[in-house]
């Protein structure tokens, strides 16, 4: 557009100076027939106004103009040409190095075969315990990866983490037995803040593929391999939780992650006790032992996969070739005689004979990998099987209760599940989430902005700043994202204000919560299970029934959700436990069941309770069907047959 608009002007330039002269000199020619003799000065000097003086006079009048116009033009392009010439004297030439430089670097460009291109060079590749590659393979593309506080991850090992923390959430589900205290005080116990980081970080990410789900069967490097540099005991930790996943979502794999106790002790001091309770891993004392782990684990299915064992050790491995026989060996020691691979603190590694760049690797701290190892820890005892001849007790007071936070301010009454809504803003957690005024939902514009409806929802008594930002943004300083909550909550109350002129959220002295006014339907379950448990009127329980509407925030993944989003399914489940105790109809108590299966699906006392009411009313076949397809529930999620773990 530019060279258009400079190509017209010049246009218009030229014809300016050119066309005016070619046009005096063409039309006036007739009447200059020559310049002036001393005849015509007398002539004009007689009798100055004649037809002819006139006309000499308009044409010198018009030379004089064009004249006047083509110097103007003249000059102005003479001060632009004198500016660009002092403007590129200006320039920045190279020096004789750079220019030496450039020239080379132009030869290279030009006899190298490859496309151009303005991004930087890809990074070295992620890689995972299972994907070890011989350090004289060629590393893979950069997939990306999960940084956490203590470390870094890649994405698969990431979805593996949530996956693993999905398991302990299902587990709790199937362990839970309704209408009867709660002896686990770790039941409804968040998770560790690492796990909670990579839930948060992946949230808006696509899983892997099923074909994944655990990790990734790639032959370790059949040498070994010697970890040094800043991130050596880092990536060590990595390449043992990568493992371990493997033997927790496939317990079919028997193939062992063996670790000898002094390297235990560097790596995760103060986990040794807990050292039995995670699946696949052997701690031994000495190399000699890991002898009697291998043929074990050499089945027929290791075989055909090429899975070696992973031995990790800070002895030195040169036995480990004669020794152990279908084992990767990976050492801490400095002077193992095996292929090393230099790592610093964010996984980023390097051959150290060759200097190529290798694939880069999981690493964590010690505070991160006891997180993660809390995941795949189990009890030493699994959870008593339901039976079903205990009577199903009343619902403790205390327990009804939907746990809050301490608070300075006064938390909000209630209403009661019988007093009309006197309010127009009502909020619903419930299922989906949803904020409505005078009957019509707000369009809430920002995630965070719901997310933080529903949190001060479950805590009623207000949150400061700082719970806010670490439950909305687990992982990250709170001092980088404060700004982002603020952002949120004035978008909220925009968002709100231009409804109505009441106010949802509400500031006092330092924390943040909700406007007691607001018709909350949680409050409202709340309240009927205070009520149920405190007067135990016959039928009180199916007003709780009743006020469920569906999972806590139903659809949405939110690292903190899960603590009370249990905790609201389980007061609904002893609801309908209670409930079909107290019933005298066997029809009632078996839809109460049915019910409260549909809510929770997983569990398995109530599985067992409906199975024994089948049985009681004569429908035997039923009854087996129930319990083959709770089974089958149970194996498709991966929690068949295995003990019932909890976090801790």
């Amino acid at each position: 557009m530019n060279g258009a608009r400079r190509i017209a002007g010049a246009t218009v330039v030229l014809a300016v100076l050119a066309v005016p002269p070619w046009l005096l000199t063409t039309l006036t020619r007739a009447h200059l027939p020559g310049w002036p003799t001393s005849a015509h000065l007398r002539d004009w000097l007689t009798d100055p106004l004649t037809p002819a003086t006139l006309a000499t006079g308009l044409i010198a009048v018009a030379w004089l103009l064009w004249l006047g116009m083509a110097y103007t033009i003249t000059v102005t392009a003479a001060r632009r040409l004198h500016a660009g010439a002092r403007w590129v004297r200006h320039l920045p030439l190279p020096t004789p190095w750079q220019a030496a430089a450039t020239s080379i670097a132009g030869a290279a460009a030009l006899t190298t075969a490859h496309t151009p291109t303005t991004h930087p060079p890809n990074p070295p590749t992620p890689v995972t315990a299972d994907e070890l590659q011989h350090p004289s393979a060629t590393p893979q593309t950069e997939q990306g990866g999960v940084v956490v506080p203590g470390g870094w991850l890649p994405d698969d090992t990431a979805h593996h983490i949530a996956a693993a923390a999905a398991l302990v959430w299902l587990r709790r589900r199937r362990a839970h037995q309704p209408g009867q205290r709660d002896t686990d005080a770790t039941q409804l116990t968040p998770l560790p803040t690492t796990v909670t980081a990579v839930q948060a970080a992946i949230a808006d990410q696509p899983p892997p593929p099923a074909a994944t789900t655990g990790a990734t069967q790639a032959p370790l490097p059949p040498a070994g391999i010697r970890l040094a540099g800043d991130g050596a005991d880092h990536a060590a930790r990595g390449l043992l939780i990568t493992r371990l996943l493997t033997a927790l979502r496939d317990p079919t794999d028997t193939t062992p992650v063996i670790i000898t106790s002094n390297t235990l002790a560097r790596l995760l001091p103060g986990i040794a006790e807990t050292a039995a309770t995670i699946p696949g891993l052997h701690v031994i004392d000495t190399l000699e032992q890991a002898t009697a782990l291998l043929p074990a684990s050499r089945t027929s299915a290791t075989v055909d996969h090429g899975i070696p064992s992973l031995v990790l050790t800070a002895e030195p491995a040169t036995p480990a070739p004669p020794n152990l026989p279908g084992a990767c060996v990976v050492t801490l020691d400095a002077a193992a005689p095996l292929p090393a691979w230099r790592v610093d603190h964010h996984g980023h590694t390097v051959d150290h004979q060759t200097g190529q760049p290798r694939p880069r690797m999981c690493v964590l701290d010690s505070v991160a990998a006891a997180d993660l190892l809390a995941v795949l820890a189990r009890p030493a005892s699994a959870a008593p099987d339901p039976v079903a001849s205990v009577p199903a007790r009343p619902i403790d007071p205390v327990q009804a209760k939907i746990p809050r936070q301490a608070t300075r301010v006064t938390p909000p009454t209630p209403q009661q599940p019988t007093e009309a809504a006197a309010t127009a803003v009502q909020l619903r957690v419930l299922g989906r989430p949803a904020l409505l005024i005078d009957s019509k939902e707000v369009t809430i514009r920002r995630s965070a902005a719901l997310q933080i409806l529903v949190f001060l929802a479950v805590h009623p008594d207000g949150a400061t700043t700082t719970q806010l930002v670490h439950a909305l943004w687990p992982g990250l300083p709170a001092h980088t994202v404060t700004g982002r909550l603020y952002t949120t909550l004035s978008d909220l109350r925009s968002t709100i204000r231009a409804t109505s002129a009441d106010q949802v959220v509400v500031h006092t002295e330092d924390r943040y919560h909700l406007d007691p006014r607001t018709d909350v339907d949680l409050w409202r379950l709340q309240a009927a299970a205070h009520h149920s448990a405190t007067t135990d009127a016959p039928g009180s329980w199916q007003a709780v029934i009743d006020a469920y509407r569906g999972d806590l925030a139903a659809g949405h993944t939110w690292p903190w959700i899960d603590p009370p989003r249990e905790a609201t399914r389980r007061l609904v489940l002893d609801a309908h436990t209670t409930a079909a105790a107290a019933q005298t109809d066997p029809h009632e108590r078996l839809r109460l069941f049915q019910a409260a299966i549909r809510i929770d699906p997983y569990n398995q006392q109530l599985h067992q309770l409906a199975a024994d009411q089948l049985n009681a009313l004569g429908d035997s076949a039923a009854a087996a069907d129930l319990l083959h397809a709770h089974r089958q529930r149970l194996r498709l999620a991966g929690i068949l047959d295995q003990p019932m773990i909890t976090a801790r």
